[in-house]
């Protein structure tokens, strides 16, 4: 069951090529597991709200992910076992948006 995702992950502050290695390494991954990135959000160099692996900085980047959940499965393993990311969070996102689900609320009132 194809369904949509959000990836957010910080990596270490390295030089701009190794930052864009990482980024573009997630890509591939999510490309050649089937998935499809619908948009990718970098928000870039970022203070972080608490120090992680000794690291008061981050680079931020956010993809909207087209996916089967195996896909995300296998991002999340690579993810966690990468060792120039610092944290990474994935979020199932409703197809519904906020005026259909407000729409349905009502309609079940």
């Amino acid at each position: 069951m194809v369904r949509k995702y959000e990836i957010i992950f910080i990596v270490k502050m390295m030089e701009e090529e190794a930052i864009n290695a990482v980024i573009e390494k997630f890509k591939k991954l999510i490309a050649n597991n089937g998935g499809t990135i619908d948009k990718v959000d970098a928000w870039g160099k970022r203070r972080l709200a608490y120090e992680i692996k000794d690291m008061t900085d981050g680079y931020y980047c956010l993809f909207y992910v087209t996916c089967e959940p195996a896909c995300v499965a296998e991002c999340d393993r690579v993810m966690k076992i990468t060792d120039d990311l610092l944290k990474h969070m994935i979020v199932r996102v409703d197809e519904y948006s906020d005026s259909d689900s407000k729409e349905n609320a009502e309609e079940e009132n």
